[in-house]
């Protein structure tokens, strides 16, 4: 493929398959949908993908659940244990053109092990995902809310969780005072809240919050080449969270539809999103948020942004968000329970019939990296079913080596801008100053009302001491004279007396 390829090649051909089948690029911001039971080609489909859009000039995001993606950074190779297979599949389905090939990949991890670190603050994730991810009820995330509207009003920036944790005690505090204002603050929640957040704490989850925040322009880029880089998350550690893992690609949505401006309908996506493991986005969602992510469905496509949600069964994904899913890849399901056949039926009627077989059947029949496959062709209508071979991948099958993805970090356009946090002065700062502040004031009203009362206990005991000699000088000369007139008279009787007795 070539920068100025106006589709991409998925598979087809041979015999008793159809013609080759092609997801026209001028459609692929229509959205579209991998499913199939584990272990029948999903993975691989989403990797032929992410090579075709690379090749084509649209860079994309993926996430590496179980570390195969990874072996998009390292080209395939005649000593793989597939070799033979793969270059049977590529000319039974007329792929002259098929070669290994590596590809531009960045590598991204939240915890910063396999990747570099991706970062947002608390703010850009705001309280409805940030509740979602607390796992909060509708009391605590009406907390959450005060929380947040005190700290836009009061100026209070929140980077990462401790700014967060900081806020909660400033509302705890003045939570009488508050529920003038913002409505009910119950300290209760706020305990819930501040215990919620030392699990994450826990689960390793403060890494991603913080700066330097993830800029969209250094994932939303091209090689000098003009082929589009290939983002791929290290999920294997972070799926051992699912909700921060669904909530981070919501996230990461999200900011792509709040950021990207208006294109219109472009010849080609400005940026293809894989949501890997999509049922995990909504198991237990409310309703506010599946709106959300309808809602960002529905519109980012004007954004030139395709969305693709791999996920095992169609009905995982909500019937509003499914009907806008216009390019199909099905592979193989299976049926052994009613809700199985009920999944089954719902995605045969997904697809357009084809009269030379019945998709249902076909569904249950399609072998490992074969599948059903539909996109939008002319004037946005979806192509009929077709049976299909998915080509070969280019890249390596599997993770690639060590050195590999080692050398991809060195090398990365994106080294060194992640890699240190920056901790600036934000909500914790102000408020831990705030506090400090009134401690001194406290403290320097303290001295000032301790200094009142020693002079008033000196002014007391001086005054009694005046009043005890005297109030007057003429009481004072009084009792003077009295006291020598009386020393006087005692010594005359004294004398007298004596004479008296000699004589």
């Amino acid at each position: 493929m070539t920068t100025e390829a106006t589709q991409l090649f998925l598979g087809g051909g041979g015999v008793d398959y159809a013609e080759p089948q092609f997801l026209q690029l001028k459609y692929a911001n229509r959205h579209g949908l991998i499913a199939g039971a584990t272990g029948t080609g999903k993975t691989v489909s989403l990797q032929i993908l992410a090579e075709s859009f690379s090749n084509a000039g649209t860079p994309v995001f993926l996430s590496d659940v179980k570390g195969d993606l990874s072996g998009l950074a390292q080209p395939g190779s005649p000593e793989h244990k597939l070799h033979d297979k793969l270059i049977e599949r590529a000319e039974k389905i007329g792929f002259a053109d098929y070669g290994y090939d590596d590809f531009p990949v960045v590598f991204w991890d939240l915890f910063g092990e396999k990747g570099h670190p991706i970062r947002t603050t608390v703010t850009e994730m705001g309280p409805l995902l940030l509740a979602r991810l607390l796992e909060l009820n509708d009391t605590q995330e009406g907390v959450l809310n005060i929380a947040f509207r005190l700290a836009e009003d009061e100026g209070l920036a929140l980077l990462d969780l401790k700014d967060l944790r900081a806020l909660l005690v400033h509302v705890g505090e003045q939570a009488k005072e508050l529920s003038l204002t913002y409505g009910n603050v119950s300290k209760a929640s706020i305990g819930a809240i501040q215990r919620r957040l030392l699990v994450l704490d826990n689960q390793g989850a403060t890494r991603f919050f913080g700066e330097p925040a993830l800029e969209l322009s250094d994932m939303i880029a091209t090689t000098p080449d003009g082929r589009g880089r290939v983002n791929i998350l290290a999920a294997d550690r972070l799926m051992h969270n699912p909700r921060l893992y669904s909530t981070f690609l919501l996230w990461l949505l999200s900011e792509l539809f709040e950021t990207l401006p208006e294109v219109g309908d472009p010849d080609r996506p400005k940026f293809v999103f894989f949501f890997d493991e999509a049922h995990l986005l909504f198991d237990d969602a409310p309703k506010a948020l599946v709106d959300k992510v309808e809602q960002v469905a529905r519109l980012i496509r004007s954004k030139g942004v395709g969305v693709f949600f791999i996920t095992q069964q169609p009905d995982d994904v909500p019937q509003d968000i499914l009907a806008q899913l216009g390019n199909r890849v099905q592979h193989a399901l299976r049926a052994f329970t009613p809700r199985d056949r009920k999944a089954l039926k719902l995605a045969a009627e997904t697809f357009r019939p084809n009269p030379r077989f019945k998709t249902d059947t076909a569904i249950t029949e399609v072998g490992v990296g074969e599948a059903l496959v539909s996109t939008l062709v002319k004037k946005g209508t979806p192509s009929v079913v077709e049976r299909t071979l998915i080509r070969p991948p280019s890249s390596r099958l599997g993770p690639c080596d060590e050195e590999v993805r080692d050398r991809a970090m060195r090398r990365s356009p994106v080294g060194g801008l992640y890699d240190k946090t920056v901790d600036r002065e934000s909500a914790f700062e102000m408020l831990r100053e705030r506090a400090e502040r009134r401690a001194r004031e406290h403290e320097a009203a303290a001295e000032r009302e301790e200094m009142e009362r020693e002079r008033e206990r000196k002014t007391r005991g001086s005054g009694r001491r005046r009043s005890s000699r005297s109030d007057t000088m003429g009481e004072a000369v009084m009792k003077s004279v009295l006291r020598s007139a009386g020393s006087q008279l005692g010594r005359t009787v004294v004398r007298n007396l004596i004479r008296g007795l000699f004589r």
